[in-house]
């Protein structure tokens, strides 16, 4: 095992653990192992009898595993409404498909995302939303490959440095991070025909750093993991805007479609209550937003208050943001707070404070559902 005092040797040809390392890394295919992890959840949810799950991520996950999953946690489940919402892939599950969408908001000048859901009978004809969503699915490939240039080119140094100053990390290990992202790069190219497209995102980048464990100190990959999530935000900040169809577009081919659209992510809430789209409802809680719940709440509550004539109100909904593949990882490197969230698991809907503030809009789970059901249909 290497330390720090050994410095950090990289050598420049591929090695077979390397490739080995990559190979594993990009597969798609799971062993007995992952398919266990999938199929048996670590806690059952006996008494909940309605599951509201519209905003989740199968990603590897293969949804005739995902459907057991849920029905092993949900055994005594009555009222469902169950939609996966791929990010920019459109993906349909039983009676619905469903998708999570990356838009450009001009009006606020920022990235966002909208979940979209549809009866799957109303997505044949949707050429035109395939084609934009088709299009928005590469800006995940388009952001990895610009990851890497920000570690490796020149060009970029300044924001390199920038990743480096925030993070505390010295110039040593900034180093050993290019070294070894630059083999990523080579491994990259050399298999670029034969890795499916779904795997060149930025957490292959995280994930191979991790493989490095087997041969450099926890800590030391630890610290460039790290830095590695510093220059990633950096990245996701300077992406250029103008690769995203603008949002009202996307909201337009949506209910030209039949289709339902609501808003995910809290944190977004503040100019995207104020730019007045055109959506069915808002999700107030996931497991990433936990702080303006109860305001969110009856910011909806005092909205559906002002609605005229026959508009419909805004619904209130909840959002897991399952990412499975998570399940699917190692426990050594799996994320402990990305591990917790459970498609259809909102707790937030039991908490008796917010409770209180969904009370004040008929907010009810079973309700919701069938609402939102009907508005697909």
């Amino acid at each position: 095992m290497k330390t720090e005092k050994d410095g950090f040797p990289v050598s420049t040809e591929i090695t077979e653990w390397e490739q080995a390392v990559y190979e594993r890394l990009v597969s798609i295919d799971l062993n007995q192992e992952q398919v266990e992890r999938i199929i048996h959840p670590a806690t059952i949810h006996e008494k909940e009898d309605a599951v509201l799950a519209i905003h989740w991520h199968p990603e590897m996950a293969p949804l005739e595993l995902v459907r057991k999953r849920i029905r092993a946690m949900y055994p005594n489940a009555v009222h469902t409404l169950i939609i996966p919402t791929q990010h920019n892939e459109l993906m349909i599950y039983d009676d619905y498909a469903g998708t999570e969408v990356d838009c450009r908001a001009t009006a606020f000048n920022r990235k966002i995302q909208i979940l979209l859901h549809f009866a799957k009978e109303k997505i044949a004809e949707a050429h035109v939303l395939k084609s934009m969503i088709a299009h928005t699915y590469k800006y995940r490939q388009t952001q990895f490959f610009e990851f890497m240039d920000t570690i490796l080119e020149p060009a970029y140094e300044e924001r390199l440095q920038e990743a480096a100053r925030l993070t505390g990390t010295e110039a040593a290990l900034v180093d050993f991070t290019r070294d070894h992202a630059r083999k990523l790069h080579k491994l990259v190219v050399k298999n670029f025909s034969a890795t499916p497209e779904i795997s060149i995102k930025n957490k292959l980048l995280i994930n191979y750093f991790h493989a490095l464990r087997e041969h450099y100190e926890s800590h030391t990959v630890e610290r460039a993991v790290i830095f590695l999530a510093g220059v990633k935000e950096i990245v996701k900040k300077c992406f250029r805007l103008d690769y995203f169809y603008e949002v009202n577009e996307i909201i337009e081919e949506t209910r030209a479609l039949g289709g339902g659209v609501i808003v995910p992510h809290p944190e977004q809430f503040w100019p995207v209550l104020l730019a007045d789209y055109n959506v069915d409802g808002y999700e107030v809680w996931n497991p990433q937003s936990l702080e303006f719940t109860e305001f969110l709440i009856q910011v909806v509550v005092k909205k559906n208050k002002e609605l005229k004539g026959s508009q419909r109100p805004f619904l209130v909904v909840m959002g897991d943001d399952t990412h499975l593949s998570e399940k699917i990882l190692a426990p050594a490197v799996q994320q402990p707070d990305k591990m917790a969230r459970e498609v259809g698991y909102q707790p937030a809907w039991h908490d008796l404070n917010i409770r209180k503030s969904l009370n004040m809009g008929d907010f009810e789970k079973h309700k919701i559902i069938e609402e939102y059901r009907s508005r697909l249909q």
